[in-house]
């Protein structure tokens, strides 16, 4: 396929992206009374034009809500569960969730035009050219979905190792006379460097509290926000000592305790595993080497007398 063929398809790309937006541009125009709005919706568009950003920057946050406006939840319902998704793997902006679909819906026009490229070239104008134009579109959509499903199950687990440490250490400064507050920001300084995600996580609750919100509101929020199991039941645990004012100390070590043995029980189990795992290796790359050496020489020594005998 020369490129006089190509020519043509590669102007019509050009127009419709081109007409796409300019649309898109006029029809994103609103009023001040709607921008007024939208500020008082979303307190983070108000300082957008002071936030100091150039360049890259500052082009991917004017091109961020045109590009996920395809893409945009169409409940709250939906919308809470992205952000909790988002917030799983890190992401608390009030922005990711803008972003995340930004990137998605990016990456899917890039995909298209990588795929629709390569296909021409290729196949040309054919069922197998048209097929890798979806496929690149469908690659680059789901994409970042799976970069944040990665990103959120390596994030968890690390949140799930760090955490008995964390709770021994919030045990000993509560018990020390220190209060729950106190302790999560003791704990932040002494464990930054080994258990940065718990941290991170404990310091956004700490701001959560020194705002004004309820010690219960943060709580749970905590065990949204990271998405660990155990996370959610230690902040079950110090809701309810909260509430019924038992200790917070004894729950802390309860809970620790049964942390570590579920942790204990799950080396044990992957301990358990790992013959069953060895067999696929011995039989590949083991067994054949000895077979080969002990089975080699006796193998020759027969074909050499046979060869004799005839």
């Amino acid at each position: 396929m020369d490129f006089t063929q190509i020519l043509p398809w590669a102007i019509f790309g050009l127009i419709s992206f081109g007409a796409w937006a300019a649309i898109n541009a006029f029809a994103s125009r609103s009023s001040r009374a709607l921008e007024r709005l939208e500020e008082l919706r979303d307190p983070t568009l108000r300082n957008r034009e002071q936030s100091g950003k150039t360049g890259v920057g500052a082009v991917v946050d004017m091109a961020a809500p045109a590009l996920s406006k395809a893409l945009q939840p169409k409940t709250e319902v939906e919308q809470s569960v992205l952000k909790t998704r988002l917030a799983n793997a890190g992401y608390n902006s009030p922005t990711a969730p803008q972003m995340f679909l930004a990137v998605k819906f990016a990456l899917m026009i890039g995909g298209a035009i990588l795929g629709g490229a390569f296909g021409l070239v290729a196949w040309g104008l054919t069922q197998k050219g048209w097929t890798s134009i979806v496929g690149g579109a469908g690659l680059g959509f789901y994409l970042p979905q799976a970069y944040l499903w990665f990103v959120t199950k390596t994030r968890q687990e690390r949140i799930f190792l760090q955490l008995p440490d964390a709770l021994d250490l919030l045990v000993v400064c509560v018990e020390a006379g220190l209060g729950f507050d106190a302790g999560m920001r003791r704990v932040c300084d002494e464990l930054m460097d080994t258990a940065p995600e718990l941290c991170g996580e404990f310091a956004l609750s700490n701001r959560h509290l020194q705002m004004g919100r309820t010690r219960r509101d943060v709580l749970h929020d905590l065990g949204v926000r990271t998405g660990v199991d155990d996370m959610r039941a230690l902040a079950a645990i110090l809701i309810q000592a909260d509430k019924f004012g038992s200790s917070i100390a004894q729950a802390l070590r309860v809970q620790s305790d049964s942390m570590r043995v579920k942790r204990r029980q799950i080396a044990e189990e992957r301990a358990q595993q790992t013959a069953v795992k060895m067999i696929f290796p011995l039989v590949l790359f083991i067994f054949p080497g000895i077979f080969v050496v002990l089975v080699g020489p006796a193998a020759i020594s027969l074909m050499n007398g046979l060869l004799k005998t005839n």
